[in-house]
């Protein structure tokens, strides 16, 4: 049920995602993944990689004539990097001997790790001093796998009206400091799509580019915040019956897992640690004379961010998400020689400055699958007939 494992190098031949579990009878259109793969490479502050790369994805297996099986589905996305590093990054062959200058550092200059990238510590772990060993594989190029993964189960959703949406809301010092309310979705995904931070304010987003552009002049990074809405979703998706059932973890797990994340909140998140419980619970209303079926229950608030006890309340979903500044810097920090053991500086990989925009759609897709496979424990997973009839008796029920 929308389970899967993505493998590939930075700059290997190639990233492979294999999806198991997506239903049979989902119609699959490739341009809607194409498009959100390139959402994730937009936003001011990505660096020359986003300029070589225009990732499209291939579908091998799991789908014929644009609709799924039910089998697993593998997709791949081709690296155009590839041709510059392939004396370096064979699968097969050893490290070719006629490297240029630029190669050979390439190639034979990794062994002096970054603060706060994986360097150290996978070296140590799987006892690697060539630390492009570890670099390539934690890299965040491994998230254009999640987002075509995501795009799937986004495709998926969108069969059941879900929708999805995100938007920048810090960038370093400067923060947005207006509570939008949302009230179209695709209204508010344009806003965001025309700024080149995915800032919906026109002013704050000038203020944060000249704030990324003094970090470049520093050669030094800068993190952020980002916050995903995704609207639509029924009540009762998740369970607080175990502790792994419980939705807020399962987002929780799958957004710390991506590259430079350190925090993620839901709904209020830590605001509501200091405030009174009479504030911060969003009071129960209903509506008898209702027309919808799903929402005669209601809330005035969300400050629950659409979760209630592990489970969906049918609010919409409010998560945001916090990222350091990312660790390659170029101005390289202090560091060790994990060979010789001295003293020296990081070791400095061509990087982007500020990923914040490009964070916001990583999160959309990371999450898309989470909430596909809490959709589908709940309704079905062999085919979308089933499923949408499930789905539609459900909401006719009453309660």
């Amino acid at each position: 049920m929308f389970n899967y494992l993505t493998a590939g190098e930075s700059h290997g031949p190639q990233l492979t995602a294999i999806v198991e579990g997506v239903p049979a009878g989902l119609n699959i259109d490739i341009k809607k993944i194409n498009y959100q793969l390139s959402r994730r490479q937009k936003g001011y502050g990505r660096g020359g990689r986003m300029k070589i790369e225009a990732d499209t994805v291939e579908i091998v297996s799991g789908v014929r004539n644009g609709v799924t099986l039910g089998s697993p589905i593998t997709l791949v996305i081709k690296n155009d990097d590839w041709e510059n590093w392939t004396k370096i990054m064979d699968p097969i062959n050893p490290i070719a001997e006629n490297l240029n200058l630029k190669e050979n550092k390439l190639a034979y200059d990794t062994q002096t790790p970054r603060p706060g990238h994986a360097d150290l510590s996978g070296g140590i772990k799987y006892n690697q001093k060539d630390l492009r060993n570890i670099l390539e594989r934690a890299s965040a190029r491994e998230t254009a796998a999640r987002v075509a993964v995501g795009s799937v189960a986004r495709i998926f959703l969108e069969e059941f009206e879900i929708k999805f949406t995100s938007h920048v809301v810090q960038i370093g010092e400067v923060k947005l400091e207006t509570n939008f309310e949302i009230k179209d979705i695709e209204e508010f995904n344009a806003l965001a799509e025309k700024s080149e931070v995915r800032c919906v304010d026109t002013d704050v987003a000038g203020k944060m580019i000249n704030a990324i552009k003094t970090a470049k002049e520093k050669k030094d990074s800068l993190g952020g915040v980002v916050e995903i809405i995704v609207r639509g979703l029924p009540v009762g998706l998740g369970s607080y019956t175990q502790w792994y059932k419980r939705l807020e973890g399962n987002l929780a797990q799958v957004l710390m897992s991506v590259q430079s994340v350190k925090s993620v909140e839901i709904g209020l998140g830590l605001r509501a640690s200091g405030m009174y419980g009479s504030s911060v619970h969003d009071e129960i209303f209903y509506n008898k004379k209702g027309d919808s079926k799903k929402k005669n229950f209601y809330r005035k608030t969300n400050n629950a961010g659409g979760l209630e006890g592990g489970i969906t309340t049918g609010e919409d979903l409010i998560i945001r998400v916090g990222c350091k500044p990312i660790s390659t810097l170029n101005k390289p920090l202090n560091s060790v020689d994990v060979k010789t053991k001295n003293k020296t500086k990081a070791m400095v990989e061509r990087t982007d400055n500020c990923v914040v925009p490009a964070l916001a759609v990583v999160c959309e897709g990371c999450i898309a699958p989470v909430l596909a496979k809490a959709f589908t424990e709940k309704f079905g997973s062999d085919n979308m007939d089933e499923i949408k009839r499930n789905f539609d008796s459900f909401l006719s029920s009453k309660y």
